[in-house]
C-alpha cells in the first residue's frame, strides 16, 4: 500500500513521435518531484528497445506532415480497424524485454503512459505482476490503440473523449476528465505591458502569432507575412520558427526591413508570454499546442491538418467554434484578415476556446493516481492473502 509519496517510485513511459508525448511526460515528472516521490524515471521505451526501428518510424512520422500524408492516414485509421487482429500482436510485444529489465531494476510502484504502449498492460497479463498503470491521453480525440483491459484508469481532455471510451466498453469509473497536462507557466497571468516591452511590440496593434515549428506549419510563410505587412498597418506579425533555421534565415531580411510590424524568432523559452498578447494564432492542431491555447484563450487558425489525430483535433475545435480550419494556403490571408477585422468573432472564439480548458491538469491526474494506486495495491494484497 502507498502510504506516502516519499516511499514511492514512478515510471513514466513516453515516445518521441512529435513533442507532445514527451512534454506531457516532463510536466508530470516535475509535478511528481514537487509531490515528493522517492524517484521518477522517464523512459522512451521504444527508442531504448529498438533504436533503429524507432528512428525510422519517427522519420516516417515527421514525413506525415509533408509527403507521407497518405501513409500516415493508412496507419492511423488502419490500425484502428485491425486492433483485434493478429497483425497487432507484434505491437503488443514491442519493448517487453526492456520493460521487464526496467521493472526489475527500478521496482516502480506506478506506471504512467503518455504514449499508447500496449506492452505495459500486456506485461501484467503475461507475468501476473500488478503495477498500477495509467494512460494520460494527449489529444482531443480517441484512438483505440490506447485501450486495454489492464489499464487501471484513463485521464482524458474532454467529455467528448470520455464518451468515445465508454462507447467501446470502458467503464465510466475508469475514466476521468482532467484536461491535458501543460507547463505551469501557461496557467499564470502576466503583466501584459511588460510583455509588450520585452518583445518590442505595440500594444495598440493586433498581434498575429505564427507558430511555424520544426516541421514548418506553412510552406509560404514569407509571402503570407509580406501580405500582412503590406496590407495591414494595424497588425504586427510574430513568427516562431523553432528548429526551422532555413525559415528563420529567409524571414530575417523582412524583420530588418519592417522592425515595427514584424518579428521573427527561432525558439522562445517563454512562448506563453506571446500567447498572452496574441489576437490570434496560426498553428498546427497538436494536442499540447491546443491545450496551451485553451489555457490562455487564444483564438486559433489551424492550417491543413494531416490525417489522424491532427485532423480529429481540428474537427473537434471547429465543431466547438473555437478554431477556424484553413486547408488552402491561398485562403489563409483572407481568413486571417476577416477574423482580425471582426472583434465580435474574436471574442466569441476566445470565450469558446477557454471553455475547453481544464485548469491544473497535472495536479488532478496525480492526486487521482495516488488514490487509485493505493486502492489497487490494497485490493491486490487482500486478494493475495485470500488465495494464500
Amino acid at each position: 500500500m502507498l502510504n506516502s509519496n516519499s516511499n514511492s517510485k514512478v515510471l513514466i513511459l513516453t515516445a518521441k513521435y512529435g513533442n507532445g508525448h514527451v512534454q506531457v511526460a516532463k510536466t508530470l515528472e516535475n509535478k511528481c518531484k514537487e509531490l515528493g516521490f522517492k524517484k521518477v524515471t522517464i523512459c522512451n521505451l521504444y527508442s531504448e528497445s529498438f533504436p533503429i526501428f524507432s528512428e525510422i518510424t519517427q522519420y516516417l512520422y515527421l514525413k506525415s506532415f509533408s509527403i507521407g500524408k497518405q501513409f500516415y492516414r493508412l496507419f492511423y485509421y488502419g490500425v484502428d480497424k485491425i486492433y483485434n487482429k493478429r497483425m497487432m500482436n507484434l505491437y503488443f510485444k514491442m519493448g517487453h524485454k526492456r520493460l521487464h529489465q526496467i521493472v526489475q531494476n527500478e521496482q516502480p510502484d506506478i506506471i504512467i503512459n503518455t504514449f499508447p504502449m500496449i506492452v505495459v498492460p500486456e506485461y501484467r497479463r503475461k507475468t501476473g505482476t500488478v503495477i498500477p498503470t495509467f494512460n494520460v491521453l494527449t489529444d482531443f480525440c480517441l484512438h483505440k490503440i490506447w485501450v486495454h483491459e489492464n489499464i487501471d484508469k484513463y485521464y482524458v481532455a474532454t467529455n467528448h473523449v470520455k464518451n468515445k471510451l465508454t462507447e467501446i466498453g470502458v467503464h465510466p469509473n475508469s475514466i476521468k476528465v482532467t484536461g491535458i497536462p501543460i507547463r505551469a507557466q501557461f496557467e499564470e497571468k502576466r503583466n501584459q505591458k511588460e510583455i509588450y516591452e520585452k518583445y518590442q511590440l505595440d500594444p495598440n496593434k493586433k498581434t498575429l502569432l505564427i507558430m511555424a515549428g520544426a516541421h514548418g506549419v506553412l510552406k509560404n510563410v514569407k509571402e503570407l507575412c509580406q501580405t500582412f505587412i503590406t496590407n495591414r498597418k494595424d497588425i504586427q506579425t510574430v513568427v516562431v520558427c523553432g528548429k526551422n533555421t532555413l525559415l528563420k534565415e529567409s524571414l530575417e531580411p523582412l524583420a530588418q526591413m519592417y522592425p515595427e510590424n514584424f518579428k521573427v524568432y527561432s525558439y522562445v523559452e517563454r512562448v506563453d508570454e506571446l500567447y498572452q498578447i496574441t489576437s490570434c494564432m496560426i498553428t498546427k492542431p497538436g494536442g499540447i499546442t491546443l491545450t496551451e491555447a485553451t489555457a490562455l484563450g487564444v483564438p486559433v487558425i489551424l492550417f491543413k491538418p494531416v490525417p489522424g489525430q491532427e485532423k480529429e483535433n481540428a474537427l473537434f475545435f471547429e465543431q466547438n467554434r473555437a478554431a477556424i480550419v484553413v486547408n488552402q494556403i491561398e485562403d489563409m490571408a483572407d481568413e486571417v484578415d476577416k477574423l482580425l477585422s471582426d472583434q465580435e468573432k474574436l471574442e466569441e472564439m476566445k470565450k469558446n476556446i477557454k471553455k475547453l480548458h481544464v485548469p491544473h491538469s497535472a495536479d488532478l491526474i496525480l492526486e487521482d493516481i495516488i488514490k487509485e494506486s493505493s486502492f489497487i495495491k490494497e485490493k491486490h494484497m487482500m486478494a493475495g492473502s485470500v488465495n494464500y
